[in-house]
């Protein structure tokens, strides 16, 4: 079965285990995949440099590794392992999984893949399964024991997978209905401790600090481990995700020996920026980039992913500080649009007056300047992604 269209005159190193990974958005609404060893300088064009995809079949929640990406066809149920092959995405494994909609990704090991979510008809059922990816073979599945909606709730998120030796921290919150395509987020979120393999549910507390803890990593990134293996994440209420504004975003801490929230440690990011944001991105010691949304640029959740109104910021976790970053504003409400290597953060940005590029960011500097440039028929830089080490 064909899945893909083929690409157009594809001109990137893709057979040579190129460095990184793009998704493009085009302004005539096709959609590509491209490779290219460098984000440093230079030139792509999706048209001429790019896997042409379709649509229907592919989408941005495609995530890479090691010259592979990953994507699960919700239509379909196929779960699916590609590469790039002579301007082609081909196939070199797939699974079905039935009613069954990724929430959350995690490496258990170089050649483990934990994915955690939901029934896909209904959201209401947590499942995970645990694939062997040499060979797309399914190790383990089941349902993971968190309690379900009840009440006014009827569905539910995972917003992140955290683990540690022989338990997983699965942070999660619940939905109601509030007509076609729109929900209210609970004003509290939770994590559940489990004990994994197993994935017995072991406690569960909760916090009513904010809500919707972390979000799908598929489509942007909302956790990380610091070098002292302390896992923060941040919480998501504004509109595009928990869609509870008046609650603030934060940032959150659970510390590398304990087993539950620290209940001393909450970064109030909507009193330091009186915005809210999404997304968070590691930079090493205590510092780490968000990308902040103004409320005082868009309208409402109609134009809130096609308006320039997003802006970069390094925070510093000990401090609870923050500074802007003099980049363009950014448009698309939710990316995977940062990687960190060194002393350097690729940050990508679509700017509706000076371009789609990639900066720059020398951490130990500060200093920001333009690298590669997505020309083209680019509108949107949807991800950027680590193909290989």
């Amino acid at each position: 079965m064909a899945l893909f269209a083929f690409g157009v005159g594809c001109k990137s190193n893709t057979d040579k285990a190129a460095k990184y990974s793009l998704y493009i958005l085009a302004k005539d609404g096709k959609e590509y995949l491209l490779t290219h060893n460098t984000l440093d300088s230079g030139v792509l064009k999706p048209e001429a440099n790019g896997v042409l995809l379709d649509s229907k079949d592919m989408d941005r929640d495609v995530f890479a590794k090691d010259n592979f990406f990953y994507h699960l066809n919700r239509k379909t149920g196929l779960f699916s392992k590609f590469f790039i092959h002579s301007g082609q995405l081909k196939t070199d494994g797939a699974l079905l999984l039935k009613d069954f909609s990724i929430d959350n990704f995690s490496w258990i090991s170089q050649d483990t893949l934990l994915l955690t979510g939901f029934n896909l008809s209904g959201y209401n059922h947590a499942k995970y399964k645990l694939i062997k990816i040499n060979n797309m073979q399914m190790i383990a599945e089941g349902d993971i024991e968190l309690p379900p909606p009840s009440g006014e709730f009827t569905t539910q998120s995972i917003g992140f997978v955290e683990k540690r030796a022989d338990r997983l921290f699965i942070g999660y919150t619940y939905h109601a209905s509030q007509g076609i395509s729109n929900y209210l987020s609970s004003d509290t979120f939770y994590v559940a401790e489990m004990a994994y393999p197993a994935m017995k549910r072991i406690k569960v507390e909760k916090d009513t600090r904010s809500t919707y803890p972390g979000g799908p990593n598929t489509i942007q990134s909302y956790g990380f481990s610091n070098q002292q293996k302390d896992y923060y994440f941040m919480s998501c209420p504004g509109i595009a995700l928990g869609n509870r504004p008046e609650i603030p975003t934060g940032i959150f801490r659970i510390k590398a020996n304990e087993n539950h929230l620290d209940q001393d440690y909450f970064f109030n990011i909507s009193a330091t920026l009186k915005n809210h944001a999404y997304g968070v991105w590691y930079l090493g010691g205590d510092q780490a980039i968000i990308r902040a949304e103004r409320k005082d640029l868009y309208k409402d959740l109609n134009d809130h992913y096609s308006t320039a109104h997003f802006e970069f910021y390094i925070i510093n976790l000990k401090t609870k500080s923050a500074k802007k970053l003099h980049l363009p504003l950014d448009k698309g409400t939710r990316r995977e649009c940062v990687i960190v290597e060194g002393d350097t953060a690729y940050i990508s940005v679509n700017s509706t007056k000076d371009g789609n590029f990639i900066w720059l960011y020398d951490i130990k500097t500060g200093s920001l300047k333009k690298g590669l440039q997505l020309a083209g028929d680019t509108d949107f830089i949807m991800r950027i992604d680590r193909l290989n080490p």
